[in-house]
């Protein structure tokens, strides 16, 4: 080290000016350091950097930020950002959050503006799925509302993609369910549910044409959906059944139901002329008050569907709905529970004459939907709506279905005479069944009564067997179709009690199952070897009431 002489002259000097020759240098009481990582380039310290808010949020027409608002671990949305009469009207994002946290909204979510006329259509620019607002919902998200004066609407030409995975499903459901932690399994009415309105086709409406051809509108088309009640209000229908309401996959609906001043009862989701254009896959709704899934019109399809707890019609069809359903697992509670599946061919049909309803065959506007893969699990109870039974075809329907195991026990208390296996009107026969329009292929129906009404002079079941590829069961009082030693009826999985079991191990009337002609290896909706309920079902692994 190099000291030049004048700073060594000083150092000297402050020693010699020292009482002894020790230096003592005292701890200092108080810390004078400087945290740098906390400063700026101007030595100031930095205000502390506030919680980044992960919440939604979206600029509303003034040129507001309108966003939720953070806890810690949840968001929370008043009615300021979205309630009946305060719609979304942009695009709009809701992302996962960590931890398991849940999107509180305090108002219903309704994306995009109800138009009830053509000339408000027209002015806001919309005409097709597309045109208006869309919600993504991020795969993982949970929504939740407080009570059933809340629920979700798509408008017409809004979009929904709510695109989860088996890893991440997305949830919609109640606030007592996803943050209380009070909702109990088979609870309902804790939200209102989900309405989505597209411009596919509608028998309610008048065109002329053909469907699938020529089809044009007469007039206009908007129908008041389920819930249009004052702000509450949303409309369906068109003539375009190519139309797209966006994407579903891997959706859970859980808790649903509401009454509303109409008379109208909010299902777990509605879908109202919801065109072929849409996806939904993997979808499931649980403990809903009314039914599951109701299809008016339109030509959605639906591939791997989950009913489980429905109190009304797990699967309801009016209205010249044409989609498919491919694979459905439906579940109904022990004490409450109404049909598998209630199908109507032609809105308010009591009102039609034999010539309308003759038009709506030649022209395709009954309804005409494919159901491949169902099982169907109904409740041996009275229920909240009717009796639990199984299938209800009615009204100028043309189905057609394939592959279903069908099954109800019997409960004591009851008539046997509430709990068919299945139940087709005079129309639906005639025109359907007899008419080579509609067909019931490789089923086994497993019910204390087999059947309702009759076909071409003959019980519906005698008929289905002779013309249809299908067996009825003649159960007793304490089948249950999982168990092994009961050799009357062996249908499903005794491991798992919603597994189908390969057709060669099907038992009926203690008897191997009759040769059908079935293209897959086994009947009704789930294969233990290709679960694809695996991973995000809810509610699946319990002992079911029919496992005895």
């Amino acid at each position: 080290m190099n000291v030049k002489p004048f700073a060594l002259m000083l150092m000297l000097s402050a020693l010699a000016a020292c009482d002894s020759g020790d230096i003592n240098i005292n701890p200092s009481t108080s810390d004078n350091s400087t945290d740098n990582s906390v400063t700026n380039s101007n030595n100031t310290t930095a205000a502390p950097v506030a919680e980044e808010n992960p919440c939604a949020s979206y600029v509303n027409s003034g040129g507001q930020t309108i966003e939720g608002e953070f806890d810690g671990a949840n968001c929370t949305y008043s009615p300021a950002f979205a309630d009946a009469g305060n719609n979304i009207t942009t695009d709009i994002t809701i992302p996962e959050l960590d931890d398991g946290g849940v999107h509180i909204f305090q108002g219903s979510l309704f994306v995009g503006e109800a138009h009830a006329n053509n000339s408000e259509l027209t002015a806001a620019g919309i005409a097709e799925g597309g045109d208006g607002p869309t919600l993504t919902i991020e795969a993982g998200a949970t929504l939740a509302w407080p009570d059933n004066t809340k629920f979700v609407i798509i408008n017409r030409g809004s979009q929904i993609f709510a695109v989860g995975t088996a890893e991440k499903p997305i949830t919609f459901t109640a606030t007592a369910d996803a943050v209380e932690g009070s909702a109990g399994a088979e609870d309902v009415q804790l939200w209102g549910g989900m309405v989505i309105n597209g411009f596919g086709v509608s028998n309610k409406c008048e065109y002329t044409g053909t469907r699938g051809d020529d089809l044009a509108l007469v007039g206009e088309c908007n129908i008041a959906a389920e819930g249009a009640e004052g702000l509450d209000e949303s409309y369906y229908g068109g003539a375009n059944d190519d139309d797209s309401s966006g994407r579903m996959e891997y959706v859970i609906v859980k808790h649903t139901g509401a009454q509303v001043a109409n008379g109208d009862e909010l299902n777990g989701i509605s879908f109202g002329g919801v065109g072929r254009n849409t996806i939904v896959k993997n979808l499931q709704v649980y403990s809903t008050y009314d039914d599951g899934i109701e299809m008016f019109g339109g030509a959605v399809n639906f591939e791997n569907f989950i009913a489980v707890f429905v109190r009304d019609d797990s699967i309801d069809v009016d209205e010249g709905y044409i989609g498919s359903i491919t694979n459905a697992l439906v579940i109904q509670q022990e004490t409450d529970g109404n049909r598998c599946v209630e199908a109507d061919g032609i809105g308010s049909y009591s009102s039609k004459t034999p010539e309308f309803i003759q038009d709506m065959f030649d022209r395709g506007l009954n309804s005409r939907p494919t159901i491949t893969g169902l099982t169907c699990i109904f409740s041996p109870s009275e229920g909240t709506h009717d009796p639990g039974a199984g299938l209800r075809l009615r009204e100028g329907l043309w189905p057609t279905i394939r592959h279903a195991v069908v099954f109800g026990a019997y409960a004591d208390e009851f008539e046997a005479g509430d709990h068919w296996g299945v139940r087709v009107d005079d129309t639906v026969a005639s025109e359907g069944f007899v008419g080579g329009n509609a067909s019931i292929t490789d089923t086994v129906f497993g019910a204390v009564t087999k059947s309702s009404k009759t076909i071409a002079g003959l019980d519906v079941s005698d008929w289905l067997e002779a013309n249809s590829n299908t067996v009825f069961a003649d159960i007793a009082a304490a089948t249950d179709p999982t168990q092994l030693a009961d050799t009357q009826l062996i249908i499903l999985s005794s491991a798992n009690g919603y597994y189908s079991i390969p057709v060669a191990e099907v038992v009926v009337n203690d008897a191997a199952l009759p040769e059908l002609v079935v293209e897959a290896s086994f009947l009704g909706a789930v294969d233990a070897n290709d679960d694809w309920t695996a991973g995000w079902a809810f509610g699946l692994d319990q002992d079911f009431w029919f496992q005895q």
